[in-house]
């Protein structure tokens, strides 16, 4: 499994590369109030990635928050529930080691 996720790694590796190599032509991005910028257009796709990716979590974050704290309760509950079962009767002259290893 290891081997495959190093394969899938650097496969993506060598395609973003590629990516790079393929796009390193100048883009001027023109702002408000007359304001520009020149960089190379990988690093303008990358970054927007980036931001693209950023704003994704960010918009998963409620949702997330939600399904914890009904986790967390769902827990809470289950633990206040649960009721200890009595141990179990060994024949005589057994040893009994506890789980708990005390």
């Amino acid at each position: 499994m290891r081997l495959f996720l190093w394969l899938v790694r650097a496969a993506l590796f060598f395609v973003l590369f590629a990516f790079a190599i393929n796009n390193q032509h100048e883009v001027q991005l023109k702002w408000f109030f007359g304001l520009e910028t020149r960089l190379p257009m990988v690093i303008l796709v990358l970054a927007l990635l980036g931001v693209g990716c950023l704003i994704g979590v960010l918009a998963m974050l409620p949702n997330w928050w939600r399904q914890r704290r009904r986790a967390h309760a769902l827990r809470a509950r289950q633990a206040q529930s649960v009721v200890p079962t009595p141990p179990t009767p060994t024949p005589a002259g057994d040893i009994v080691i506890p789980r708990d290893g005390l």
